[in-house]
């Protein structure tokens, strides 16, 4: 996927081996160490070649191979901490890592003192400057209606496209919706659950795999999204203003990237075992009474867009920069 959005912009691309390890049954682990100590040498020879001033790791276990080849070459780094728990590549490379930057305060407790600079979420300038009328306009949208993002991701997320499809002859009435519901396996089943609404619902009803340039529009369009709780969201939904109900994927630190802007008044929470009954079928339940107050109220909703704005940082990117600079001796 990062091959494939690099392209059009000419950055120059080279992957290297990686594996995760928590979790793996031992013959996995050892598997993944192979991988990993592979994608460390694949990593030397690159730095070798290109030959940097600095490196900038942005978490997770793909970043552990290059990392680890940085540190040996005693190249100065600055690893980005975006959620507000690291998880185990983080915490791991925090210790090699020159200088750590992160997205929010809330962060600062989970990673080693003295080293770390709270920056912000970078985010596309689209998103803070996409303006509600053109975006709506350019979506086909009037003015007037209420509008609902969901979103779950590049890969979308089965268990919000299901009950928000379960949704849809409630939600409708009340609001246009725009879905993006990811690459992978539930736009059939969505096609189908829309094809068997009344024609003027089906109108309101706006389906996509999946948006990248057209993602700050949506987000400009809408009045509320439902969404997961990844790192993005604690960038682009405060650069936004965007009030949201968010729906925490249970197996990574996303339940307190969550929290965090339930904490700050910018959104509503919703556990992901609520979408489903007890007997796994999907269920709107939760989700249409955690919508209802932010549809009905629009002093809700300006309470939260507004609570979502005090915690955007616009130049969270040139603070990033800034870091790197100095980081190589460069004012």
């Amino acid at each position: 996927m990062e091959q494939d959005l690099l392209g059009p912009s000419g950055v120059a691309f080279a992957g290297v081996s990686a594996a995760p390890l928590r979790g793996r049954a031992p013959w996995t682990m050892a598997r993944n160490l192979a991988r990993l100590a592979r994608g460390t040498r694949q990593a030397g020879r690159l730095l070798a070649s290109f030959r940097p001033d600095v490196v900038l790791m942005t978490g997770g276990y793909v970043s552990v191979p290059v990392g680890l080849a940085a540190w040996r070459r005693r190249i100065p780094s600055l690893l980005y901490l975006p959620d507000i728990v690291p998880g185990l590549a983080v915490r791991f490379l925090s210790r090699l890592a020159t200088r750590v930057v992160t997205t929010a305060p809330d962060a600062l407790r989970h990673l080693p003192r003295g080293k770390v600079v709270v920056t912000g979420y970078p985010v596309r300038p689209a998103f803070y400057s996409a303006a509600r009328r053109q975006a709506r306009a350019h979506l086909g949208l009037s003015e007037e209606e209420m509008v609902i993002l969901v979103a779950g991701g590049s890969r979308g997320a089965r268990s919000i496209n299901r009950a928000v499809g379960m949704a849809l002859p409630a939600l409708l009435p009340k609001a246009s919706i725009l879905h993006v519901c990811g690459r992978e396996g539930d736009e059939d089943w969505l096609r189908e659950r829309a094809g068997q609404l009344p024609p003027h619902l089906q109108t309101r009803y706006r389906l996509y795999p999946y948006l990248h340039e057209e993602m700050p529009l949506a987000f400009a369009a809408a009045d509320v999204a439902i969404c997961r709780s990844g790192a993005s969201t604690m960038g682009e939904l405060p650069a936004a203003g965007l009030p949201s109900v968010l729906v925490p994927y249970p197996y990574v630190h996303q339940e307190e990237n969550a929290d965090y802007l339930v904490r700050n008044g910018a959104a509503l929470k919703v556990s992901d075992d609520r979408l489903r009954s007890c007997d796994g079928r999907p269920d709107a339940g939760a989700l249409i009474e955690a919508l209802q107050p932010i549809l009905e109220d629009p002093a809700l909703r300006a309470r939260m867009a507004e609570a979502a704005r005090r915690l955007a940082r616009p130049g969270a990117a040139q603070a990033m920069v800034r870091q790197l600079r100095e980081l190589v001796g460069v004012e």
